[in-house]
């Protein structure tokens, strides 16, 4: 797995404050579950790349669970922040399209090989409010491990992924928003658009024109 990183200075004031509950007993499956099957998409993309798969058959599989993993909509709209609700309709509709293609693409590019990793779903949840967090650890084979903790909100009846915290810290929803709002002005998500055009075409080395 490639490391690619950005981390929000303002970080750091914040995200201690996102875990204040004691871990419960044990998981809840339901809540866990949708991090469980991205976990196996993303072992099984990692294979892909290492047996030459092509790009496009690599996000073809992968796209369906990241879709039913993650809460995307809702990602999107806290990332590009208050300005949300003044984009235009049509702007934002290509905005969903190019922010799912994004985040397929970039796991894809993350995850492109496979030497021997595997995941481990911590037993247990943490309460944030009306908030869960299912924690997992990235294995490498030499026993190296990353923390990814997923923050999991429970929409129309079923829990979905709405934000990822590195090392159990680092917002990648923060990230964005801290990335996404030089790029949009009120009423105009222009530049927003046209980044993530670009950014989706050199994931996929052009085989997502955006």
């Amino acid at each position: 797995m490639k490391r690619r990183i950005i981390l929000a200075a303002p970080l750091a004031a914040v995200l201690p404050l996102a875990f204040p509950s004691a871990r419960a007993a044990a998981t809840d499956g339901s809540i866990a579950a949708p991090v469980t099957a991205l976990d196996d998409a993303l072992i099984a993309t990692m294979k892909a790349g290492s047996a030459g798969k092509s790009f496009m058959a690599r996000y073809d599989a992968l796209k369906p669970v990241v879709e039913q993993s993650f809460d995307l909509p809702e990602i999107l709209q806290v990332s590009a922040g208050l300005l949300w609700s003044q984009i235009p309709a049509a702007q934002q509709t290509e905005l969903q399209t190019l922010f799912t293609q994004y985040t397929v693409a970039s796991y894809i590019s993350s995850f492109d090989a496979y030497g021997g990793q595997h995941f481990e779903t911590l037993p247990g949840t943490r309460s944030v409010g009306a908030k869960r967090i299912v924690t997992t650890d990235l294995v490498a084979k030499g026993g190296h491990k990353t923390k990814l903790a997923y923050v999991m909100t429970s929409t129309g009846g079923s829990w979905k992924i709405t934000d990822v915290l590195f090392e159990g810290t680092i917002s990648k929803v923060a990230t964005q928003r801290s990335d996404f709002d030089s790029l949009i002005a009120p009423g105009n998500a222009t530049r927003l658009i046209e980044a993530l055009k670009r950014k989706v075409a050199a994931l996929s080395g052009g085989a997502l024109k955006g």
